[in-house]
Order: C-alpha cells, then sequence, then structure tokens
C-alpha cells in the first residue's frame, strides 16, 4: 500500500514552495534543506490552497510561485539531487590516516613500556645502592667506635 501524500509548504518571502510527499522529512529533501524548518515553524502542512492541488497531480516535485518577484508565476522544479557520497580517495584518505593514528599509538604504547622498564631498572639499581651504602656505612661506623675507644 503505498503511502499517504501530505502537501506541505514554506516560504522566502519571495517564492512560496509547495511539494506533495508522504513525510516531512522528504519534503525537506525536495526542497534541498538539512535543517529542520517544521520546527522553527518556516514550513507546515496545508489542505487546501493555490499550489494544493498541482503538488498532488506531480508528487516529489516543487511548486514554485512567485510571490513578489515574478508574482503569480508558477514553476515545477524536480527534488534537489542527493550530494554524492565520499569519494574512493576520500575513504583511501581516512584509511591511510586511520592505520597511521593506530600505528603512532602502537609507538606511543612500546616507548611507554621501555621508559617503564627502564625507570624499573632504575629503582633496582638505587635500591641496591642504598644498601651497599648502608652495609658500608655501618661498617665504617664500627671501625670508628673501635678505633675512638682505643683513644681513650
Amino acid at each position: 500500500m503505498a503511502a499517504r501524500l501530505k502537501v506541505f509548504t514554506w516560504s522566502d518571502g519571495f517564492h512560496r514552495y509547495t511539494v506533495a510527499t508522504s513525510s516531512r522529512a522528504k519534503a525537506l529533501a525536495a526542497w534541498g534543506f538539512h535543517r529542520d524548518l517544521f520546527q522553527t515553524g518556516d514550513a507546515q502542512e496545508v489542505t487546501s490552497g493555490d499550489d494544493h492541488d498541482q503538488a498532488l497531480a506531480h508528487p516529489g516535485v516543487s511548486v514554485e510561485r512567485g510571490l513578489s518577484i515574478d508574482a503569480g508565476m508558477v514553476a515545477l522544479k524536480t527534488a534537489a539531487r542527493p550530494r554524492p557520497g565520499p569519494s574512493a580517495a576520500d575513504r583511501e584518505r581516512v584509511g591511510r590516516l586511520e592505520a597511521q593514528l593506530k600505528a603512532a599509538e602502537q609507538d606511543h604504547d612500546d616507548a611507554r613500556a621501555d621508559l617503564e622498564r627502564r625507570i624499573g631498572a632504575l629503582q633496582a639499581e638505587a635500591e641496591r645502592l642504598e644498601a651497599e651504602f648502608g652495609r658500608r656505612r655501618a661498617d665504617l661506623a664500627a671501625e670508628l667506635d673501635q678505633a675512638r675507644r682505643r683513644l681513650r
């Protein structure tokens, strides 16, 4: 069963545009809009009027009527063509950049792991150095105590 057609219209002050479609989204597409004219109140559904019947006779085609420029002149405009999708070059560039980003993240993770390993080695060396100094200091302090006792 085909969707019931509704008639929608909007005006820029110079022209009134009317189209018969099954939804508001399709009306916006026929007019070439991405923003919602219905939400702002600039477009609405109509049930009668000068261009209502003509829009129903040509579903999906925008009926343009001059208001202040070319007053009364009526023209039929086919729906705006959808924008082409991304090109192969665009998709290739995105793929290449994604791969470069992944490689950069891996390089960073590897460098960070190497740095953590070296920090661990330096901490172990510092602990060995402190332990060695502690033993040497204790030995020297004991010798010094013995030498001082002999002086008494």
